[in-house]
Parts: structure tokens; sequence; C-alpha cells
């Protein structure tokens, strides 16, 4: 089983991932890691963090030779704006002077519940752990999985349908040709686009509505489109609640900081029609084998994989950092005042759409493992070809 823990605060020195359970044989390159973290740094509507950290990260255990070793696998990526936070960040001894404390609470941030949870008399702390910074950790970590994958055939992509009131313009024929070449054919076509979109239209639309709001010192949200291809039927498990493949990519979904909903498929755009027209109907073709017309349950059925693209829609919420300020009270008057500012950006769900992708690929790794077994990825392979086998001997052309 692959499991992930990742530790750091956006302003400490570094941030690291420990990996356990990659199985052995996997090559690995520095650039797999490095392309992922480079994807998560763009977008339209960063903000000014993303001008001073160029994230790389170093491979500290688990590799020799290029291919993972079976061991757990340290990651570490510095934050270079660390110079700039030795005082107020300082590990051991409090340094001599005032260091300021944030007393005033965001509305739609971790700073109220996390302050009170922990006990803490400053908010910093909570801003520096809750901190979507994090996700570069994230996105390394699961880098490693995506190589897991591609080596198996399967590929993750991502790409953004919604910013605020710009999207809704892609062909269903355009996102089919682009999926039937596999994920990452998708994610490196959105990634062309400043906003990760398909259509130019929405970009457009997208990015004005973009500066519209930072005019405004506001922010916007998004709805973000993942795709898994290549994974073949029947992974997964209906039998006990914590082996469900669908619980634990919207879990692994809504673990990332700032989305508020998942859904598999178009499933609330189902919810609103009768069921005649919600099932995929099972199709004997000749030629073919099993088929299906349609794929409005996003890929799972009985929460396993049915074969088809696994299909995830995530709705991310605005970023609560506003340079409008909202209204709030102060800790240490506690007296009614506006909220403050923390640097942040005006949208970051192009990048989301980067982290999601990666925090589904530990799940996708993990119900193959379940399925299969194996210590070394050349039986992992042996044992896909045999279930990919037995599945086209069962639904024969």
């Amino acid at each position: 089983m692959i499991r992930y823990f990742t530790a750091g605060e956006s302003h400490g020195p570094a941030l690291s991932a420990i990996v356990e359970g990659i199985p052995a044989g996997v090559g690995i390159t520095q650039e797999d890691i490095n392309a992922q973290l480079a994807r998560r740094q763009l977008g339209y509507g960063r903000g000014g963090r993303m001008k001073i950290e160029t994230d790389k990260a170093e491979v500290l255990s688990g590799l020799r030779f290029g291919k993972t070793i079976g061991s757990p696998i340290s990651l570490m990526i510095r934050n270079r704006d660390w110079e700039n936070w030795t005082r107020t960040m300082a590990q051991f001894e409090k340094p001599s002077g005032e260091i300021p404390k944030i007393s005033i609470p965001r509305p739609g941030h971790a700073d109220l519940a996390g302050r009170l949870k922990y006990g803490f008399d400053d908010i910093r702390p909570v801003i520096e752990r809750s901190s979507a910074r994090e996700t570069a950790a994230r996105v390394a970590a699961g880098a490693l999985s995506r190589t897991f994958l591609r080596a198996l055939g399967i590929e993750i992509g991502s790409y953004i349908s919604s910013i605020g009131p710009a999207g809704g313009k892609v062909p269903p024929s355009r996102l089919q040709e682009l999926l039937e070449a596999g994920g990452e054919s998708l994610a490196r076509e959105a990634d062309r686009s400043q906003a990760r979109m398909l259509s130019e239209a929405d970009e457009t639309e997208a990015m004005a509505a973009i500066n519209a709001v930072k005019e405004k010192g506001d922010t916007l949200g998004g709805v973000i489109e993942v795709f898994i291809t290549g994974v073949p039927l029947g992974f997964g498990s209906y039998v006990q609640h914590d082996r469900r493949l669908d619980a634990a990519l919207a879990s692994a979904i809504m673990s990332i900081q700032a989305i508020k909903g998942v859904e598999i498929g178009p499933a609330f755009e189902n919810s609103r029609m009768p069921g005649s027209q919600v099932h995929d109907e099972f199709l004997l073709v000749a030629g073919k084998g099993l088929a299906r017309k349609t794929n409005r349950s996003g890929g799972l059925e009985g929460s396993m994989s049915s074969g088809q693209v696994i299909h995830l829609r995530a709705a991310m919420k605005p970023i609560s950092s506003l340079l409008s300020p909202l209204n709030s009270f102060d800790f240490e008057t506690m007296q009614p005042t506006l909220s403050r500012f923390e640097r942040s950006d005006t949208c970051a769900v192009p990048a989301a759409g980067v982290v999601a992708e990666s925090a589904v690929a530990p799940v996708i790794a993990n119900a193959i493992l379940e399925k299969l077994g194996g210590d070394h990825l050349d039986e992992i392979l042996e044992r896909l070809a045999v279930h990919r086998e037995k599945i086209r001997n069962t639904f024969p052309a």
C-alpha cells in the first residue's frame, strides 16, 4: 500500500514528504517530479510567491541508479522565501525584539478554528501549516505514483471547465478526442492555456474575469475536471466502506485546500434525470466486445472501475485572503474590525487542477496493488497483463 506524509510550513526552511509503498523497479527521473512541480506554479491569477519560488525536489532516499528500491522515498523542496522569514519562523529560541502577532482571523480560512483548537495566542502557526504551499510536497509525492501508473498504461490529466462565470464552451467531441489519446495528452493541451482551459473563448473570458476581481481586491474559484485513462475494469471493491474506490477518490480531492465539492461524472445533473437516461447501457459489439455509448457513471460502478475513463469534478471556492477586507474581529481587543490580508493569489484554480491529478494518483495505484499485489514492477506488469487478457477473453471481439 502506498501512503505518504508531508511536513513543513509555508515560510519555513523547506517542505518534505516521505512516500512508502512504491514498488521496486520503477524508473524515476528528476524531471518526472520537477515537471509536475513546475506545472503547479503556473496559471493566470497566481500571486507574488510564485515569482520567488522555483520548486525543485531533492530525493534523499529510496532510489538507486534511477529506479525505486522498494524502501521509503524521502523528498525535500526548499523554500527560497525562508531567508526573509528566519526571525518570524525561528524554530528554537525566540529572537530578541518584537515579533508581531496576528490576532485578526480571515473569514473562510483556518485562522479562527485553528487558533482555538491548538491553543495559540497567535494565528501565524495556523497560517503556516494550513497554507496551500503544502501542496508542493503533495505534488512531488504524487509524481512518484503517477510515474508508476504510467508504466502500467494508466494516465491522469485535468483541465479547468470554469473560473467564476467563465466556461462551458468546450465541444464534447474535442474532449473525447483528447481523452482517446490519454490523460496526459489532455493535461498537455490544457497546460498550453494560462487558465488551463481547452477553449480560447473560455480562456479569454476567464482572464478578463480574474482581472476584474483583482482590481476590486477580490478572488475567484472554479471547477476542475480530472480524468484517469487506462484503468481496467474491476479495481476497487464494494465489500467494505473503506475499500470503495469512489470514496477514496472523493476523499483525496476533498483533502485539497479550498475544495468544497466533488462529484463523479455529471452526478448532480444525473440526480435530476430518470434512471433510463442516466445508466450506461451494455452493448456487445462485433469487433469491439463490450462497449458503452455513454459514461455518465464517471467510470465507476458499485465503487469499482467500469473500464471506462474515470471522471471527477471538483469545485474550488474563491481564496479567502482578500485585499478588500470582510468583517472580522480582533482577539486582542475582542472588538469588531476588518479582516487582514495575507499574501495570496487572485485565482489558484489552474494550479489546483495539477494538485488534484497528484492527489488521485496514489489512490488509483493502491487499487491496482490491492487487486494484483507484487513488490516489483515486472511482476505487477505480468499480473496486469493476465487481468486484461481475462477481460478480453470474457468479451471476445
